[in-house]
């Protein structure tokens, strides 16, 4: 890739226009168009057991029903009402405790098999991203090591959402306590202290995807950057992605099919945003000389 700016050795706030154009015209050569349809597909099959072993995890600290309260709210607000029933349907059929033993250990394989499967993809597109070639050929214990490390993220997200439903909670309680004292300002102070803690937990979680998923060894100070403004473009797709289904509603012309295609336009829209914040992070890095080395050339 041709810079079009000589970068300082260090960065500057001078250098930020140039390193979001070099990075937009290289996101656009990685067809992440492509790569997003593709984990968008796998983020669908995997969607039931993702959230079924999320509700398990946070649920065994913080109770299921409340767990998939504020889940269903969340899709609520993301996808629409109609849309989120859907989904809590869908993981109450997949939580069915009325299954023989042979059953269970089935669906726990399976569940653990299809909650990876989106992770695995992720990388595979951030190797693409990144221009890390794969190891060759097939190794079955290399592919065990990866659903491992795919289950690893879906433990992590668990506890971030912890994390984000104890914040929560306690600005809740601020803002309550707040509004006994002032009350416009309370408003006001308690939505920038909403958005400021949930930037903070999508800047850690975006920072461990584009450190530990691709494979490339790459330093904490690429990463924190590119992770952030990942977070803040995330954020703002976020609500905008919310006023955009709410407006439009794309998938009412699908009737029943609407939901599924409503999650793939939510995961696709989300994932140009990752992919466009995982290029940053690789043009970040080349630009200031940072470690950034694929474990394949790490071996020779």
């Amino acid at each position: 890739m041709k810079e079009s700016h000589t970068y300082s050795k260090h960065f500057k706030f001078k250098d930020f226009p140039y390193l979001l154009l070099d990075t937009y015209k290289a996101w656009r050569k990685a067809k992440p168009w492509r790569l997003s349809a593709v984990v968008a597909y796998y983020a669908v099959l995997s969607l039931p057991a993702l959230l079924v072993i999320i509700i398990n995890v946070v649920g065994a600290i913080w109770g299921v029903d409340i767990v998939q309260g504020r889940l269903t709210n969340e899709f609520a607000v993301a996808l629409g009402p109609k849309a989120a029933q859907t989904i809590e349907g869908i993981v109450q059929d997949t939580l069915n405790p009325d299954k023989n033993l042979i059953s269970t250990i089935i669906g726990v394989a399976t569940l653990l098999f299809g909650a990876t499967g989106v992770f695995y993809q992720l990388k595979i597109s951030l190797n693409e991203i990144w221009r890390i070639e794969g190891s060759p050929g097939f190794d079955f214990g290399r592919l065990l090591k990866e659903r491992a490390k795919s289950f690893a993220f879906i433990l992590v997200i668990g506890f971030l959402l912890l994390i984000s439903f104890i914040v929560t909670a306690a600005i809740a309680a601020l803002n309550d306590y707040l509004k006994s004292l002032i009350t416009e300002i309370a408003i006001y102070l308690a939505y920038a202290i909403d958005i400021s803690s949930s930037i903070a937990i999508i800047t850690l979680m975006f920072a461990l995807m584009f450190k530990f998923l691709p494979d490339a060894k790459i330093k904490w100070r690429a990463v924190w950057f590119g992770a952030f403004i990942t977070a803040v473009l995330f954020v703002i797709g976020k609500f905008l992605l919310g006023l955009y289904f709410g407006e439009a509603n794309p998938a009412s012309t699908y009737g029943a099919a609407g939901t599924i295609v409503l999650v793939l336009l939510w995961v696709s829209y989300s994932c140009l945003i990752l992919f466009f914040g995982a290029q940053f992070t690789y043009v970040y890095a080349k630009a200031y000389n940072i470690l950034f080395v694929p474990y394949n050339e790490l071996k020779k």
